[in-house]
């Protein structure tokens, strides 16, 4: 059964149809300055998908263009590029105030059957010996400024357990990688569409932090600077993000202010579900001290 912050989760995904291929979604306050690009990205695919009847999607690659502000709704406008034998495209703007935040594209397949191969999975201890990355706030809570206190430590409808998890106020340098463990906190309808767009949502939650880490610093650093600046999503085979699914991050790069990250995500069984990548902006103010 799925519990309350979850039942919001899979509500907040569900838009208001405005219009003819126009939809409406609320924002959710979760404590930063703008609106979390996730639900974003999450609420953009939910509007794709209401377009189509039976494919699903199988990539996805967004472009954030300005900050969203979690007080306010986005209304998500969706244009129609292409519906062939195998494949649909559909763009979507997502859109506050009259101004675009963010371009998506996004192509959908019917089902099919083919070739396989894939990478292994990284042996990495399992969830069981880990502990929430919740409990790393609110073990540290007096640290999180009191205005923003009670949004860092509420129950959370993703849970995530990370093999490499330390204090978020006093981070330790260490390579450009790291493994999360995630899984929805409670259990979710049994339909794949739902699961995707709330994996769409939880993918850019901590994913471009694995550039801070060689650096020693993380997003509570006064003086950074960060935002994402594109994502993109591959989903290869089903899954359910109800069970536990192995989300494995690195960063190869990062120069000109920008962080780049990619990652693999992987169910307990071993199989590679879903890739993704991102660039994002990050300005720290110690690089010019």
């Amino acid at each position: 059964m799925a519990n309350v912050v979850v039942e919001r989760l899979i509500e907040l995904l569900k838009l208001e149809p405005i219009g003819q291929l126009r939809y409406r979604g609320l924002s959710q306050d979760l404590g930063y300055p703008k609106v979390f690009g996730g639900q974003v990205i999450g609420q953009a695919l939910s509007a794709a998908i209401q377009t189509l009847d039976s494919r699903v999607p199988h990539s996805l690659h967004s472009y954030f263009l300005r900050p969203g502000d979690a007080k306010h709704p986005i209304e998500y406008e969706v244009e129609v590029i292409r519906d062939g034998r195998s494949f649909s495209v559909r763009r979507v703007i997502a859109s506050q105030f009259g101004k675009p935040i963010l371009a998506m594209t996004a192509s959908f397949q019917k089902e099919e059957s083919g070739l396989e191969h894939q990478d292994a999975m990284p042996n990495v201890p399992g969830p069981e010996l880990l502990e929430p990355e919740l409990k790393l706030y609110r073990d540290h809570s007096d640290e999180i400024p009191e205005r923003v206190r009670d949004l860092f430590t509420a129950e959370r409808p993703i849970e995530y357990r990370i093999v490499e998890a330390q204090n978020p106020f006093r981070p330790r340098h260490g390579i450009a990688k790291r493994h999360m463990w995630i899984r929805a906190n409670g259990n979710l309808p049994d339909d794949p569409l739902i699961h995707q767009s709330m994996l769409a949502y939880t993918t850019d939650y901590g994913f471009l932090e694995t550039a801070l880490m060689p650096h020693g610093i993380s997003l509570m650093k006064p003086g950074l600077s960060i935002a994402s600046l594109d994502h993109a999503i591959w989903f290869h085979r089903p899954f359910k993000l109800d069970d536990w699914l192995l989300y494995v991050a690195d960063s190869p790069s990062a120069s000109g202010a920008r962080g780049f990250v990619r990652g693999e995500i992987f169910d307990r069984s071993g199989r590679l579900v879903a890739s993704t990548s991102q660039e994002g902006l990050i300005r720290y103010a110690g690089d010019n001290q």
